[in-house]
């Protein structure tokens, strides 16, 4: 007969390594649309702490109008960074109407902090250079169902 104590920890041990393998591999997430001018996006959708501390680690490819939107609970300064991300990629900080605060580029797998300039509930992550070659900028409107209030 096992003792609960054994039970307690193998099924600490199932749930740690299925946390740990789930860290190694992208994350598939829900995705909603959005827009931004005449441009669609399908995005997936970051909003638990666990979700976004992931985001797009570890994805290796992803296509031309996919991207990820961070949701968070507050407007207030987000920073993020690319570890384990492999994928260079373009962060846009967007306000509560879905207009955009600020744009920068980030490079893969490093820890280089990239903030708003201003609080912001919204981030959205796509391929580098993807917001510059549409002409999307600081003050560009971007429509969908997470900016309608």
């Amino acid at each position: 007969m096992i003792s609960l104590k054994h039970r307690i920890v193998t099924v600490a041990m199932t749930l740690l390594g299925a946390g740990a393998f789930a860290q190694d591999a992208p994350q598939q997430l829900p995705t909603i649309r959005l827009s931004a001018g005449m441009h669609v996006l399908q995005v997936q959708v970051a909003q638990t702490p666990e979700q976004q501390t992931i985001g797009l680690m570890f994805r290796k490819s992803m296509g031309t109008n996919e991207g990820m939107l961070f949701v968070f609970d507050e407007p207030r300064q987000q920073c993020f960074w690319m570890k384990n991300t492999l994928l260079p990629l373009s962060v846009a900080f967007i306000d509560d109407r879905g207009t955009v605060t600020n744009i920068d580029d980030m490079k893969p797998q490093t820890l280089d902090s990239h903030c708003s300039t201003k609080p912001v509930r919204f981030v959205l992550e796509m391929n580098v250079g993807w917001f510059d070659k549409r002409g999307i900028k600081a003050g560009s409107k971007l429509q969908g169902e997470p900016f309608k209030k």
